[in-house]
């Protein structure tokens, strides 16, 4: 009897706030239930406050699985979400990355806050030092990454950076058109 295939997992890193324009929570939501069109799971920081929820929710509302992955400090903090598929809680935050890291096939940022910053640096550091070679989508809501990108672009020019990263991440402004490029590099395989 052949095995299950398993659900591919996209690792969604956002934050635990809502932010002050509504755009934020609209497209953490469309992000949710893209993911479920196209036959993907979210595995996130596990939390029910803020973006996090909003994605998680529209991904169980749509019938899709979400795998949360808390650190114990957070656990009540940021108010771990209960009705999700799974929940795993670690100890630490670094626990907490390496694990959404390994479980996923991708990672999608959307807005957020010093936490979101970690992950996202985290991620892009780890691709262009060769530690994986999983795809970034930066999800660029009412410009909220325009300013960063700007910077991104200055270290690059500076010489403090060996590759633009325009090569280890796309950019889009709208949730479908991220989601669109996701799905076709992923179905390239």
């Amino acid at each position: 009897m052949a095995g299950k295939v398993q659900q591919k997992l996209i690792a969604v890193f956002c934050g635990s706030q809502l932010g002050n324009d509504g755009i934020y929570a609209t497209h953490a939501r469309q992000i949710g239930e893209l993911l479920v069109q196209q036959g993907y799971g979210l595995v996130y920081g596990g939390g029910k406050s803020g973006l996090m929820g909003a994605v998680a929710d529209a991904v169980m509302d749509a019938g899709g699985k979400v795998v949360g992955i808390i650190p114990q400090h957070l656990e009540l903090r940021e108010r771990h979400h209960t009705g999700i598929s799974e929940l795993h809680v670690v100890q630490t935050m670094h626990e907490r990355k390496a694990m959404m890291y390994e479980l996923c096939e991708a990672a999608i940022i959307l807005a957020g806050g010093y936490g979101t910053m970690d992950e996202f640096f985290e991620m892009i550091t780890w691709n262009q030092l060769a530690l994986h070679n999983k795809p970034i989508y930066v999800l660029n809501s009412a410009g909220f990454y325009t300013d960063l990108l700007q910077l991104l672009q200055t270290m690059h020019s500076r010489g403090f950076l060996y590759l633009p990263y325009q090569e280890a991440t796309v950019i889009s402004d709208l949730p479908d058109r991220l989601m669109t490029a996701l799905h076709e590099r992923l179905s390239r395989g």
